[in-house]
């Protein structure tokens, strides 16, 4: 079966990255495929490229994938990256795809969800009671959209508390966020219709912020909410502010979204603490997700 490569333009550029974009086709036009490399272009991840590559499940078996691979790979190796990584739950066709085509597992994602339509009084009471326990020293701040401009640069430093995050074997490189970078985050998540609440953990004694939580909820306040990352300072873990921050996240998605239905955290396997918080949240295991990598 002849099989068409066409080349799609993607005008959104970010400071952070660009993307490019491929259309399997048919000779007539009809459309088998596509794929999207996303290339990151920030300073500690400029060796990176990341994958997205769907082939409609009755072209499956006929080579779409494997060219709309190569074609990428090789936009990949002609942008000076060193790596490219993919995501595929386990046990899918993308799955089987990725692991015999060269890519290598590098890292196991479980995911979990919080069912917040089928809460009862007992567990709003408990995550009430997680939130007023005191921490000596330190006190929650939280905001919707972008940081407060008082706030923003102290924020901006506290995103460091992501740097040693498991990622087992991926060549994810380290990501430096100034306050330009926090700002330009929350406008892409505003730009896309969606909510972006945020908590923060702050040290009374300086007033500086030592660890934050994120959560993502659809613009109408439906559906799931998505965790986008919970994380402590070193220096200011041990205390429970990780589940601190995450409870208070839990209690707001409940007052400001009562018709939300979920909220969905993914976490490394690797990473025993936070797997552990989520699971005294209540969070339960829905599936895994495999990320994969090509070394170039």
């Amino acid at each position: 079966m002849p099989i068409r490569i066409t080349a799609l333009a993607d005008p959104e550029r970010t400071s952070s990255g660009y993307r490019l974009a491929w259309l399997a086709s048919r000779d007539d036009g009809d459309p088998l495929g596509s794929a999207f490399l996303r290339v990151f272009t920030r300073a500690g991840q400029d060796h990176l490229a990341e994958l997205q590559l769907n082939v409609h499940p009755a072209e499956r078996r006929r080579q779409v994938g494997s060219r709309l691979l190569r074609t990428a790979v090789a936009a990949a190796r002609e942008a000076g990256r060193r790596s490219v990584v993919a995501q595929a739950d386990s046990g899918t066709p993308g799955d089987h795809f990725l692991a015999a085509n060269g890519f290598r597992k590098v890292l196991t994602l479980t995911y979990a969800r919080l069912a917040l339509d089928e809460w009862d009084s007992g567990k709003v009471d408990g995550i009430d009671a997680i939130v007023e326990r005191p921490h000596p020293g330190y006190r929650l701040v939280s905001w919707l959209g972008t940081v407060p401009e008082e706030l923003a640069k102290t924020f901006a430093d506290s995103r460091r508390a992501m740097d040693d995050m498991p990622m087992d074997d991926t060549d994810y490189g380290v990501v430096a966020w100034d306050v330009e970078r926090v700002v330009a985050a929350a406008k892409a998540i505003a730009d896309r219709g969606e909510l972006l609440s945020t908590v923060a953990a702050v040290d009374e004694a300086d007033g500086s912020i030592v660890g934050f939580s994120e959560l993502v909820v659809p613009g109408d306040g439906k559906g799931e909410g998505l965790h986008y990352g919970t994380g402590v300072l070193p220096e200011h873990r041990g205390h429970g502010i990780g589940r601190w921050m995450k409870a208070e996240s839990i209690r707001l998605a409940r007052t400001n979204h009562p018709e939300l239905a979920g909220l969905v955290t993914d976490t490394a396997d690797s990473n025993t603490h936070m797997r552990r918080i989520n699971d005294a949240l209540g969070y339960l295991p829905t599936h895994q997700a495999l990320e994969y990598q090509l070394d170039l």
